[in-house]
């Protein structure tokens, strides 16, 4: 497996087990806001997270351009990049099943599925498939039962993955997909001077004002209102590093209506005024 991680420390040393052809392990590890990874892996996995909500990290996969949030389950084919990025510190653990490709398509086959297999799925709040983890998570810490219960575990698992979150082969005319969004987010970077509204959003994405809030909120976890005012931050952010450019200048430049109303949000996001962050020398996390 390759992988490429930073501020990501390991909290306990990794479990696993071996049964029918399937690696199971449990991860415990802290993260740092800014860190993440990079993996691609010779062999389908499945990704759980047990806590109780989905950890603050979007996450990547494939060909998606876009960043999802709120995943607390994921299935990844073989040879499919996935991307992390941590946005908040914050401990977690998650089990991962590594399985062999034929044995996958084997269970599959037996259970009569037959999902896309070469697709990534990523799934959101789901208490059956964490009750489902913690249970083969303390199997594989802790060993009782013979294979029979982890087997079947993993077996529910599959179920609850591929027969309860079917993919759909192509976004539904009232989705908010990657090129909609890429569409949305140029034109909100092309007009970083001004409050871009919600309808305006709307319509560049081809939806109804209702329909695309209701769509960025489920593909983002946030609202098109807090996601601008953090792009027009972010912007903000990197401007302050040019000392030539006055902050009046820069609150202008990024749709705030003045330097007083950039601080505000400034303060607000890193505790420290624009001016501060600025004589610190801080960079970007």
């Amino acid at each position: 497996m390759e992988t490429r991680i930073k501020g990501l420390h390991t909290l306990a040393p990794l479990s696993f087990r071996r049964f029918a052809g399937v690696i199971a392990d449990v991860w415990s590890v802290r993260g740092e806001a800014g860190g993440g990874g990079f993996y691609v892996a010779p062999d389908p996995r499945i990704v759980i997270f047990l806590g109780e909500a989905p950890p603050p990290v979007a996450l990547r996969a494939g060909k998606d351009t876009v960043e999802h949030r709120g995943i607390q389950a994921l299935y990844v084919p073989e040879g499919v990049p996935l991307w992390s990025r941590i946005e908040a510190p914050h401990e977690k653990t998650h089990l991962d099943f590594h399985l062999e490709s034929g044995g996958l398509r084997q269970r599959m086959a037996a259970a009569d599925l037959r999902p896309d297999l070469s697709r990534p799925r990523l799934i959101g709040h789901s208490d059956s498939l964490t009750n489902l983890a913690r249970m083969a998570a303390d199997e594989v810490r802790a060993p009782r039962r013979g294979d029979m219960l982890i087997d079947a575990l993993l077996s529910a698992t599959l179920a609850e993955i591929f027969a309860t979150h079917p993919q759909s082969p192509a976004p539904a005319s009232g989705a908010l997909s990657a090129r909609r969004f890429a569409a949305v987010e140029t034109h909100l970077r092309d007009n970083l001077n001004r409050h871009v509204p919600v309808a305006e959003m709307a319509e560049v994405a081809g939806l109804s004002e209702s329909r695309f809030s209701y769509a960025f909120k489920q593909l983002r976890n946030e609202t098109p209102q807090r996601w601008q005012a953090r792009i027009r931050l972010e912007a903000a952010r990197k401007l302050i590093r040019d000392p030539a450019r006055s902050l009046a200048d820069i609150a202008y430049a990024t749709g705030f209506a003045d330097q007083a109303h950039l601080s505000r949000a400034f303060r607000a996001a890193h505790g420290i005024p624009p001016s501060v962050w600025r004589r610190r020398g801080l960079q970007d996390s």
